[in-house]
Parts: structure tokens; C-alpha cells; sequence
């Protein structure tokens, strides 16, 4: 029982990471929270599906269709559809329509599903099209710049842009890495160390709230199927 997730980073900035899952006997997940949205593709007893997955604030559970291919593009932080708000798909998401086994609709033109090696292509049409925006103030920020803005309007502009916080998005990512890095064999203390939380037990309050893990059970892979890549680390 579990959903076999491969993910590879990207050289393009406009994408994070490119991810593929098989589910194997699995019905439920416990998703990890997540502060960038995407596009997923999938197959499912000969039918295809298209959606747009939104940034997700906490931890929870989805269910999982049992034999699904998956095929996800995360789109850099900062980025967004200018037919969708990011504001309006945190913690859902949207399935689009019309979907076949070799296109997709998006904001009225119909484009090809990609497969792994070809997101990158498919993210480059969307830029072209103007479909896939960017915040140049919310990408300086990330660098560690300072605009010469207030700070009220970088907040209210990263927030338009990620539909998160600058709080929640640091938050979020220290969650991710922490699991990755306890999944990988790291120490607790050393985990609490290098990821600056103030003590065990704040980091395992933030397992709970991101991840929907405790230590131990991301140490010996107990839990269930999650949606995240425990493995990366280590082949990485």
C-alpha cells in the first residue's frame, strides 16, 4: 500500500519541481501542506483528468483513485493563472474541463498533457500566451532584496501572488524539509538544530500542522501513503 512519487527539480523559473506518482492498493493520503500551486495530469481506468491544485495551508486527507498516474508541475512562488486568483485555490483547487488522453482546456485554448520531460515546453507556451503571469516584486523578495516599497505592500503583494504569508510560506517549506531530513535518517536534535525551531516540541508541532507526521513515524516510513517524497534526499 503506498503512492510511489518521483520528483526532479527544473531549470526553467518559472517551475519548482516535476513530480509523477503511481497509486499502488491506496484509496486515502494524508497531504503535506504546500505553499506553491500547480497542474496535475491523470489517467484513471482509461479516462483523463486535468485540474489545478492550489497551495494547501495545513495538513489533511484526500482521497486517492487505486491504480491513477499522476503528473504534476509546481510552478515557482510567485507565479500565477491570470484567469484563476491564487487566493481563491488555497486548500482546493479547480478541475478543468474537456479534458482528453492527449489535451487539456486552459483559460479557452486547448493545449497538449505533457509527460515528465515535456513540462517545461508546455510552462514556456503559457508564459508566451500570458496565461502564466509573474510578481517581479515577490521573485526579488524570495532572493532576499528589499524593495523600495513598504512592507505592508510587499505583504499584500506576496500574498495576491502565493496566496500565503511570508510567515506561512517560511513555515510551510522548514516543515517540508524537516520531514525530508527525519525520512532520510537525520536526528531530531540535529533536525531542531538546523532548521533554527526553538525545541523538540516545536518542531513536532509543526509536523503536525504540515505534515501529518510525527518524528518517529517519518523515521520508520509508518503512517500510510503521504504525498510527499520521502526519498528525494537521499537520491538528490
Amino acid at each position: 500500500m503506498e503512492l510511489r512519487f518521483e520528483t526532479r527539480g527544473s531549470d526553467s523559473p518559472w517551475v519548482d519541481i516535476v513530480w509523477t506518482c503511481t497509486s499502488e492498493r491506496v484509496t486515502e493520503m494524508t497531504s503535506v501542506a504546500a505553499a506553491r500551486w500547480g497542474l496535475v495530469f491523470w489517467e484513471h481506468e482509461g479516462r483523463a483528468y486535468a485540474g489545478v491544485s492550489g497551495p494547501e495551508s495545513r495538513t489533511g486527507t484526500a482521497p486517492v483513485p487505486e491504480g491513477a498516474t499522476f503528473t504534476g508541475i509546481e510552478f515557482a512562488l510567485g507565479t500565477s493563472l491570470r484567469a484563476v486568483r491564487t487566493q481563491t485555490l488555497v486548500d482546493g483547487g479547480i478541475e478543468l474541463p474537456d479534458t482528453t488522453r492527449r489535451t487539456f482546456r486552459l483559460d479557452g485554448t486547448r493545449w497538449e498533457i505533457p509527460g515528465p520531460d515535456d513540462a517545461e515546453a508546455l510552462v514556456g507556451h503559457l508564459v508566451r500566451s500570458g496565461i502564466v503571469a509573474r510578481d517581479a516584486l515577490v521573485a526579488e523578495v524570495l532572493r532576499g532584496q528589499r524593495p523600495a516599497v513598504s512592507g505592508r505592500t510587499v505583504e499584500r503583494r506576496f500574498r495576491t501572488a502565493t496566496g500565503l504569508t511570508q510567515g506561512a510560506v517560511r513555515q510551510i517549506e522548514r516543515a517540508r524539509t524537516a520531514a525530508t531530513m527525519l525520512a532520510g535518517g537525520d536526528p531530531v536534535a540535529d533536525v531542531v538544530a538546523k532548521l533554527d525551531y526553538f525545541d523538540e516540541s516545536h518542531l513536532a508541532r509543526a509536523l503536525r500542522t504540515y505534515v501529518g507526521r510525527t518524528a518517529g513515524q517519518l523515521r520508520d516510513g509508518a503512517g500510510g501513503a503521504i504525498a510527499l517524497d520521502l526519498a528525494q534526499r537521499a537520491t538528490s
